[in-house]
């Protein structure tokens, strides 16, 4: 929790990892504008604290997530992550758990919140989209978070490659928990995804999960899609979703989809958390492409930055975080709709100036 000095001063413990990339231009962006939002609040602050995490991270610490960083974590109140690269490590680091698989695992973050919404001034496929895809976050198909120690990945012969998904009940019901929750603060409906009729076992047991969850939200309506249907329906009728609940891979999928028809994949926010940690992560990568050419949008770490201080401000009680959140989103939103905007939106605003645009309105809102 946040240290609540004599006098009623709160002040945060923030950790930064600038990551890979555009993850360098993004994350420094991002902690101005919390930094800001969080001053205007009477007496709460913010300690950061920068940690290497990355492909610099190799070069100084001789690991792309050092022990020293994951033992700093453990110590603050929430984290900051910019993108990274991983596949252009050098091995053995590239064949490795992510960095972000590390913080991930060492500290059980279960649950991706991933929200697509429309934005003021902001062309989008669907319009009036404006749903979260909650997704299953250790388990699935992903080789790289789905086993306690080793890969869920292997090759019997040069030839044959196989992979193990792993669903536990355990897991699927705890994010059904976390989305059902959601939807009571929102539309109170709950989407379940499976894909039961070639996957009946694993998928089944997911959709199994979460309906004995959904008894304990008789408030909440519940309906059942098919992963390959659904994209479909995302696409044609996207405003009738509200939340959605997915293992690992297809909520992953969905997610970059929602963001993509809502505007802009560099306007997606993510956020993994367990019920004690929360880390803010843009759902975009790196973009090796443009980075260091102060072109990349950073909104999506904006808003992914809004949902941490959110959920911190929900675990610790205190209204101030929360209001510095909307401060947050009220200044993208502000900017965005003035036109103010990058180039993925049409815009010509490098990095640097929709930032300094979304920290003026931020200590003005």
């Amino acid at each position: 929790m946040a240290d609540v000095a004599h006098g009623g001063v709160k002040t945060v413990r923030i950790g930064s990892m600038l990551g890979d990339g555009i993850g360098h231009e993004i994350v420094p962006a991002t902690m101005r504008v919390v930094e800001a939002a969080m001053e205007v609040e009477k007496d709460l602050r913010v300690d950061w604290v920068v940690l290497p995490l990355g492909r610099d991270a190799i070069e100084s610490e001789g690991s792309p997530a050092p022990d020293s960083t994951i033992a700093e974590l453990k110590s603050l109140d929430t984290w900051i992550l910019g993108p990274h690269d991983s596949a252009s490590y050098p091995e053995p680091f590239r064949s490795q758990l992510t960095p972000g698989g590390v913080v991930r695992k060492t500290f059980g973050l279960f649950a991706n919140i991933r929200p697509a919404a429309t934005h003021p001034g902001v062309r989008a496929v669907s319009p009036s989209m404006d749903l979260v895809v909650v997704r299953e976050n250790t388990e699935g198909f992903y080789a790289d978070r789905n086993m306690f120690l080793g890969s869920g990945e292997f090759m019997p012969t040069p030839d044959v490659a196989l992979a193990v998904g792993v669903f536990t009940r355990a897991a699927c019901e705890r994010i059904a928990r976390e989305a059902f929750t959601q939807a009571r603060s929102r539309r109170k409906h709950v989407t379940i995804v499976h894909k039961t009729n070639v996957l009946s076992m694993t998928t089944g047991l997911f959709r199994d999960a979460c309906r004995t969850v959904a008894e304990e939200f008789p408030d909440v309506t519940v309906d059942e899609q098919h992963i390959d249907a659904l994209t479909a329906l995302l696409v044609r009728r996207g405003e009738d979703f509200d939340v959605i609940v997915a293992e690992n891979m297809f909520g992953d999928i969905l997610s970059d989809l929602a963001g993509e028809l809502s505007g802009s994949l560099g306007m997606a926010p993510s956020l993994n958390c367990s019920e004690t940690k929360a880390m803010a992560q843009a759902a975009h990568g790196s973009a090796p492409d443009i980075a260091g050419k102060n072109r990349a949008n950073p909104t999506a770490l904006f808003l992914s930055a809004a949902m941490m201080l959110d959920w911190l401000g929900d675990h610790d009680g205190d209204t101030r975080l929360s209001r510095a959140a909307r401060r947050i989103r009220h200044a993208v939103d502000g900017a965005l709709e003035s036109r103010v905007a990058t180039a993925d939106l049409g815009g010509r605003a490098s990095t640097s100036e929709f930032a300094e645009t979304v920290l003026a309105r931020t200590l003005r809102v």
